[in-house]
């Protein structure tokens, strides 16, 4: 079973953060899927082009600006990739990702 970790600082001038929200900004769950599906291609092969998708995502602490996130992703006996998204060792985010159906 195949196994990485990575980091992510978020960027204080993120582009989500204009709309999302002014008053208080927040990473849109939308981002850290995106980070964790870019990380899940370079765990397995960057040449690899075809597109993973989101079995399922869960998120439960809110991320804003400046955190540093770690994701820990795996891949299962299946072969989809499991994450687990942290901060400051509190878990902010998990799912799992399966790879492109064949054609």
């Amino acid at each position: 079973m195949d196994a990485a970790e990575f980091t992510w600082a978020v960027p204080p001038d993120h582009p989500a953060f204009a709309g999302h929200f002014p008053s208080r900004p927040i990473v849109p769950g939308v981002v850290l899927l995106d980070q964790a599906l870019l990380f899940a291609q370079q765990m397995r092969d960057a040449s690899d082009a075809a597109p993973w998708q989101v079995a399922q995502a869960k998120f439960f602490v809110p991320v804003g600006p400046s955190q540093h996130l770690r994701f820990a992703l795996k891949t299962t006996p299946r072969g989809a990739i499991a994450f687990a998204v942290s901060c400051d060792g509190l878990e902010v985010a998990a799912g799992s990702l399966v790879p492109p159906s064949a054609p």
